[in-house]
């Protein structure tokens, strides 16, 4: 993976409201191999760069159900991607962990998600797994799968407290430019 990351480029993040991120991302087939292969170290390599702990192919442009996960320390790398991945059990109990959005850049809220989830998908060879998570990881795969569904983190919150922080985003965005 890090030889393929030497090669990969980085691509750009849509940022919120950018109307790609509330799309329906479809489903990956064999047809689409070549171009996963390809886009697969180009999401990490942008993640990292960012830098992230997780990235969705809408937030780069493409409406395919691709994600890249890595909740490790910055010095011992995970890195997973997921093709196809799909939640397939979900706690009961909740939990609250602080959510942040590479295509919702400096903001940040409280979201209340399942603990645990189990989620299915395909690895990079095409190979089903199944990956049984609790904690941040929990939390990092539905945010990044919700993506894949055109949903937001900022959904998960009262309108009040979304209107606020979507407004901070604009503000920011245009003192950027």
């Amino acid at each position: 993976m890090l030889e393929t990351q030497i090669e990969a480029h980085l691509l750009p993040i849509l940022i919120c409201p950018d109307p790609k991120l509330r799309k329906v991302a479809r489903l990956v087939t064999s047809d689409d191999a070549e171009e996963v292969r390809e886009l697969i170290p180009d999401m990490f390599a942008t993640m990292y760069k960012a830098p992230g702990i997780g990235l969705a192919a809408p937030q780069v442009g493409r409406l395919l159900r691709v994600i890249t996960v890595d909740v490790a320390p910055k010095d011992v790398p995970a890195p997973l991607a997921l093709i196809n991945p799909e939640i397939i059990a979900k706690s009961e109990e909740t939990a609250v962990q602080q959510e942040g959005c590479l295509s919702i850049p400096d903001q940040y809220a409280d979201v209340v998600r399942p603990a645990r989830v189990k989620v299915r998908y395909l690895d990079e060879n095409w190979v089903k797994k199944e990956i049984e998570a609790d904690g941040l990881l929990a939390a990092c795969l539905q945010h990044e799968i919700d993506h894949l569904n055109g949903v937001l983190f900022v959904d998960y919150l009262t309108p009040l407290k979304r209107n606020i922080l979507l407004r901070k985003l604009a503000k920011a965005q245009k003192d950027k430019q």
